[in-house]
Formats: structure tokens, sequence, C-alpha cells
């Protein structure tokens, strides 16, 4: 299944079947491709390839592109056999904006990829680098293919899969509670099914899920997303204490936070009606009115630096601190202190 949902891409007229990976499968391989616009799963499908090879050798050396702002050469420099032997795992992001010079500089490394090297692509979606993508297919590289799951069956299965991946049981009246709950967002319920199988002593049942999610005060990825974006830093950081003691993971916490920066971002350089930015975007209309009121007083400086906090938090959580909690910390204070900001304005 695909994100167990039952989806599957088609091949395109003339290419080999992609090598199709589910995000809980996704391992280390000399070229992994993880695409798609759902940056929960790809996060998930990402963690999953570094533990993994880090367990396989300590002392594995990891590095991050983007492809946007890539310079010639630098990929095959990376790739270059190190002093000391480690092993290599090539962290690629933002190849959806990859310029020239990346895409000849991939082509060419696809051609005789390092065995003992982990390349890892993320592409999120659309049209550039088609080229690339379909040579990364034809090579039979696994590719972790990462759709939003709209339907309340895809959300459904999803946590099944969860719940039967932890050993954990969970009634079907369970599931569709939980999903009612908090099935907005994939991270958010990622965050709820995580939050249960540490917490619930047996299996859990709609009681169980209507004791922690039904009208309390949700300590979950976009809860404290919204508190921080609000301006209410004491809020925002009493909420991602409480998520942490309960066992939630910092980095759907990160990608929340992210996710509402970027669409504040896309929708702040837009003109016209929300049902016109929608269709230019490719949101759900209440998604842009939602933005539209929330970018009202921003800069762009307030925003750049929120997003850059956010940014450098990303990395930390992914394995660059040794706390990764403090640097949630630091990035909620920083968002909020801009949304503070921007609202004296």
């Amino acid at each position: 299944m695909s994100q167990s949902s039952g989806r599957q891409p088609k091949a395109g007229r003339g290419s080999a079947p992609a090598h199709l990976v589910d995000f809980r499968q996704a391992a280390p391989a000399p070229v992994v491709l993880i695409s798609g616009p759902e940056d929960y799963l790809a996060t998930r499908a990402l963690d999953s390839i570094r533990r993994q090879a880090r367990a396989a050798d300590p002392g594995l050396e990891v590095t991050r592109l983007d492809a946007q702002s890539y310079t010639s050469g630098e990929l095959l420099l990376v790739a270059s056999p190190s002093l000391f032997g480690e092993r290599k795992l090539i962290e690629v992001h933002g190849l959806e904006s990859m310029n020239e010079d990346f895409l000849a500089d991939a082509l060419a490394y696809l051609a005789t990829p390092e065995p003992d090297i982990v390349l890892v692509l993320r592409h999120a979606g659309g049209t550039r680098g088609k080229k690339l993508l379909d040579a990364v297919k034809a090579s039979g590289a696994p590719v972790v293919d990462c759709q939003p799951l709209k339907k309340d069956s895809d959300k459904a299965a999803f946590v099944a899969a969860e719940f039967k991946g932890s050993g954990r049981r969970i009634d079907r009246d369970a599931i569709d509670a939980l999903v009612a709950a908090v099935g907005s967002s994939l991270a958010e319920l990622g965050a709820a099914c995580s939050q249960l199988q540490l917490d619930a002593t047996s299996t859990v049942d709609a009681a169980t899920v209507e004791k922690y999610f039904g009208g309390r005060v949700e300590a979950t990825a976009f809860k404290v997303a919204d508190a921080a974006l609000a301006g209410k830093s004491a809020l925002a950081l009493s909420s991602f204490r409480h998520a942490l003691e309960t066992g939630v993971d910092p980095v759907p916490i990160v990608a929340a936070i992210a996710s509402k920066l970027r669409t504040l971002a896309k929708v702040a350089g837009e003109q016209g009606s929300a049902q016109g930015i929608a269709r230019t975007l490719g949101m759900q209309p209440w998604l842009v009115e939602q933005a539209q009121r929330d970018i009202r007083g921003w800069t762009p400086a307030s925003l750049a630096a929120a997003i850059r906090a956010v940014a450098e938090a990303d990395a930390e959580v992914k394995g660059l601190a040794r706390d990764p909690g403090y640097a949630v910390e630091r990035a909620l204070t920083v968002v909020s202190a801009s949304a503070r900001a921007r609202q004296r304005v």
C-alpha cells in the first residue's frame, strides 16, 4: 500500500515502473527519492533513513545541500572519498526549485552512484526537474511517494498502520474518533497516535480518545504552532513542554510551525481573491483566507526572522543539536516575538 491508503502513482508512458516504498519502510540506498508535498511523511522517511544509516556506522558524515542555491561541482566534491573512510549521507532538499547546475551534476552522479554513499533527494512536487525524477525512477532506485491523505478513510488507514507497527491495539470506533478529533493535519494525527501509544495502558477505545482529545487543551504540533504565531510565547512554550513530556517528537512540531510560516509567505506575495489565490497556489480557499487574516501586520523582516529561526531549529532537531528541545524553545521564542512585533505595528 502507498502511504497506507492503497494509492500508487502510475508510471509514465515509456518509463519503467517506479520502485515504490512506503515511508515506514524507507531505508538507506545509494540513491533514494522522497517525492510529494506531504512534509510529515517525508520527514518520517528521512528520519528513518538517517537513523538506520547511523546505526550501521556511528561515525556517519551527514551533509545537507540546497538544490536551489547549489554550486556546480558541490555534489561531486561532497561525495568524494573521506580521508578516514567514514560512510556518508547526503541529503539534498528543494529539488522542486533546483537550478541547472544541480540538475546536470545529479544526472551525472546518477549514472555511476557511489555504493558506500546514501544520497537522499527531496522533491516536494511540481514539474521542475522532471528529467532527473524520471531518471531516478528508471534506475530502479527506491521512491517514497509522500502524497497528502485527504480522505477520512485514508487517514483511518494511516492510524491503523501506525498502531499495527507499534504493537498496540486500537478499536475501529477509536480510529474514527481520533480522525474526527485531530485529523485536520497528518502531523497532528501522527503526534496523537504516538501520544496514545505511550500513555494508554490497554487497548485504545473511543473512551480513551475522548479522555485525551475530547475538549481539553491539546499540546500537539498545530496547537503549539498556533500559539507561537499568535504571539502567545508562554502558551506555546508550556504546550511544547507538555508535548515532550507525553512523548511527542519535536520534529513534527517544527514541521507544523514551518508549514504555517510557508503558507504565510506564499499568500503574502499574492494579490486578488482567496479563490483566485487558491487556484494559483493549489491551496484550499479556507486556508488562504486564514493566512490572509494572519499575515496582516507582518513585515518582510519579521516573517524572515521567524522563518530563519524555524529553519535552524529544523536542522537542529534532525541531528545537528544535542538538545532538540532547547532548539525548538528558542525558535518558538523568536516566532512569538516576531508575531508580537507585527501586532504592535
